[in-house]
């Protein structure tokens, strides 16, 4: 493990020892860079100036796992927690909240919805212990009028995630197939739609709103294989872009491949596939 260094430090700042005190040192140097004599980018900000930030830094998390880099690991989990406490502090200056809010929200959520480890509850399964959680998860928040069961999957969510956890919660509600042969059956005729279409020559939105229907249709599919289909999607662009840059490798280049023909292209391509191993 690399030892933390404060390159600039300052008296209000301790030499973090402890988890405790690095944690603290943490949020005194937040505090610092918003501070009337901090840092002018620092103190410009609000909590909707940096929503891409936090995308971002979730996405290189997500990166780094892939490529089971464990010390970017932990640095770009650093980065997250930055803006954690970027927001805390937001939120300290205006008196709506702060890190010890934020602290008290999670911990006491965590208890209240593991009735099974902090209460009584027993469970015996991990699909147990979602719908526990999403029907204590209900239970705590009130229910305007016309609100949905659905209501509780975000709309901002990437769409393939939201599409799953949008049928997950209407499983719950018994709103589901009990066998995957009319899920399959269901993608294809999703398909055939989009195929007719298509052969129509249809309007574009028409032919877009089939092309969303199977995507929403093999998304249910993937809940039947138990796969998730965001992974699946990022492992995919993930061969692409190392067989692409294979044939980057082989040819000279992005500038060389657009002087040759596409069967030369793919033939490339199926040699790197060939050689590829599990």
């Amino acid at each position: 493990m690399r030892t933390p260094v404060v390159i600039f430090p300052h008296p209000e700042i301790m030499t973090p020892e402890t988890t405790e005190q690095k944690f603290r040192s943490l949020l005194d140097i937040m505090a610092r860079l918003r501070s009337a004599d901090g840092c002018p980018w620092d103190r410009k900000q609000d909590h909707r100036s940096l929503k891409p930030y936090l995308i971002e830094e979730c996405h290189e998390v997500l990166e780094a796992i892939d490529r089971d880099d464990c010390r970017s690991v932990a640095e770009e989990l650093g980065d997250v927690l930055l803006q954690i406490a970027f927001h805390a502090q937001i939120g300290s200056e205006s008196g709506r909240f702060d890190m010890d809010t934020i602290l008290d929200a999670i911990t006491g959520k965590l208890i209240r919805r593991h009735p099974h480890v902090f209460g009584t509850e027993s469970v015996e399964t991990p699909e147990q212990v979602v719908r526990n959680w999403n029907r204590i998860k209900s239970d705590e928040k009130p229910k305007p009028d016309g609100s949905s069961f659905l209501d509780s999957v975000p709309r901002s969510l990437p769409q393939l995630m939201a599409a799953r956890k949008l049928q997950d919660r209407a499983g719950e509600a018994g709103f589901d197939w009990e066998t995957i042969q009319p899920v399959r059956e269901k993608v294809m005729e999703e398909w055939n739609e989009l195929l007719r279409e298509i052969d129509s020559d249809a309007d574009p939105g028409r032919i877009e709103a089939e092309f969303g229907d199977v995507l929403f249709a093999l998304v249910n599919l993937s809940r039947f294989l138990k796969i998730n289909p965001e992974e699946a999607l990022r492992a995919s662009s993930r061969k692409f872009r190392d067989r692409f840059r294979g044939i980057e490798k082989r040819t000279g280049g992005a500038d060389a491949m657009k002087r040759m023909d596409l069967e030369d292209l793919d033939a490339i391509w199926n040699d790197i596939k060939g050689q590829e191993t599990d």
